[in-house]
């Protein structure tokens, strides 16, 4: 599996320090860190995907307050880890057909 960085606060500012190089997997986590929702961000979307779910009500995810990310080589691996993810951990908010 894919190492992901330490669990921080779900803000606009630690968005902006989000590296954009290569693409991502996050996690949407609640205050007691259940996982809510596991996305993808392809390379150079990075911060803007992650600032769609901060400031875009269809987007947002309820009591979503941290994040945590992991940074993958390509979009396609990215994939991969998405579906093993939500399988294993079923988030809340992310549709189950996965």
């Amino acid at each position: 599996m894919v190492k992901f960085n330490r669990t921080q606060k779900f803000t606009k500012e630690n968005i902006k320090n989000v590296p954009k190089e290569k693409s991502i997997v996050y996690k949407i986590k609640d205050r007691e860190g259940e996982n809510l929702y596991t996305g993808i961000a392809g390379r150079g979307r990075v911060q803007d995907r992650l600032l769609e779910h901060k400031e875009l009500k269809r987007e947002q995810i309820p009591g979503g307050t941290r994040f945590q990310f992991a940074q993958v080589k390509n979009k396609e691996r990215a994939e991969q880890i998405e579906k093993q993810i939500i399988k294993k951990e079923q988030p809340k908010f992310n549709e189950k057909k996965k």
